[in-house]
């Protein structure tokens, strides 16, 4: 019988998994140990925090201090450390807390982690793990609630995951970790109660490789996390006028499935990208360059980018729901599309 846990307790599980499987496995991040082995604490029977969000809860208590490492508001300090780490032969998952903190360890990933291998011949390795929060929807303000997944996917030698479903994510997570190379995990702070089937058993899900999640032959709608059910949305309402939608998530950002796309564009003649993150140079643009280049003589109409808009994510829970993409305005944007989509039947 199947198993449904929450998007939270899979990314849970494969820490829990990683750290059984492998001793190198540590765990470094703000709070996320906070609590444990502490006296008066352990006599009210209570767990540790597990991070700002409770993903780490449990893992404190049983791995111990040694692996469990709570690090102090220094995202430069831990996140050298972590690289450090890595290219000694240890394989940890640090969290920071929020991807709007990047500013603050960035030469460590920049400048170090990403380069070593490269620099060394191959001889180096840094297998650093890095689990971060993004996405808006939370009302958690503009300095938590960015998605910077474009910004890291840009750097060679580093990869960068965005899973959608709770499957994805605790596959991803355990690949990520096996990864010899720096990996970037994005978790949406909206889908942490997500329920959906996971396996009990440990299980990786390829780096690198879209889910064509639902088949179609009229029209591709690509996305990137959450924004898989904005265009499960739309092709539902499409359905109702005999329009069939392939819907193809990413999951990875860096490197990105550029074969499943084009062989999809290439059966359908039609595009839409949805990307909540920021609309300049972002990873939908970047597919829309590649499409546009090895499919153009296949495409029936103008590739479409749906995105959020060029500011900071807004406080204000009205405009921050205008902010995100939704179905209405994908619809609203693809008009051109639909409309030819419906005159061609």
């Amino acid at each position: 019988m199947a198993r449904t846990v929450t998007f939270m307790k899979a990314i849970n599980e494969a820490l829990e998994q990683a750290m059984e499987k492998d001793e190198t496995v540590l765990l470094l991040g703000q709070d996320i140990s906070g609590g444990t082995e502490v006296e008066h604490l352990e006599e009210a029977n209570e767990d540790a925090w597990g991070g700002v969000f409770g993903v780490t809860k449990g893992l404190g208590p049983k791995f111990g201090l040694d692996r469990v490492i709570d690090v102090p508001l220094s995202e430069h300090g831990y996140m050298s450390a972590s690289v450090g780490m890595a290219a000694t032969g240890l394989r940890p998952v640090a969290e920071l807390m929020f991807n709007d903190f990047i500013g603050w360890c960035f030469d460590s990933i920049l400048g170090q982690g990403s380069k070593m291998n490269y620099m060394f011949g191959g001889k180096a390795r840094v297998p650093l793990t890095v689990r971060t929060c993004h996405g808006a929807g939370a009302s958690a303000a503009a300095q938590h609630s960015g998605s910077y997944y474009g910004m890291l996917g840009n750097i060679p030698g580093i990869n960068v995951v965005v899973p959608a479903t709770p499957y994805d994510a605790k596959g991803l997570l355990l690949a990520s970790i096996e990864n010899n190379n720096v990996c970037f995990f994005f978790e949406d702070k909206t889908l942490y109660g997500l329920k959906g089937e996971v396996p009990e058993d440990y299980y990786t899900v390829e780096i690198g490789k879209a889910n064509v999640v639902e088949p179609g032959d009229d029209l591709t709608i690509v996305t990137i996390g959450k924004m898989l059910y904005v265009a499960k949305e739309v092709a539902e309402i499409l359905k109702k006028s005999n329009i069939s939608t392939e819907i193809i998530d990413l999951r990875t950002v860096s490197p990105w499935d550029q074969e499943t796309v084009l062989t999809s564009v290439k059966k359908t003649g039609r595009l839409i990208i949805i990307d909540e993150a920021n609309p300049h140079m972002n990873t939908a643009t970047d597919i829309a360059s590649v499409v546009g280049d090895k499919a153009f003589d296949y495409l029936d109409g103008p590739i479409k980018c749906i995105c959020a808009p060029n500011t900071p994510v807004p406080f204000a829970t009205n405009l921050e729901k205008l902010y995100l993409p939704d179905a209405q305005k994908v619809l609203r944007e693809a008009a051109e599309l639909i409309d030819d989509l419906k005159a061609s039947q």
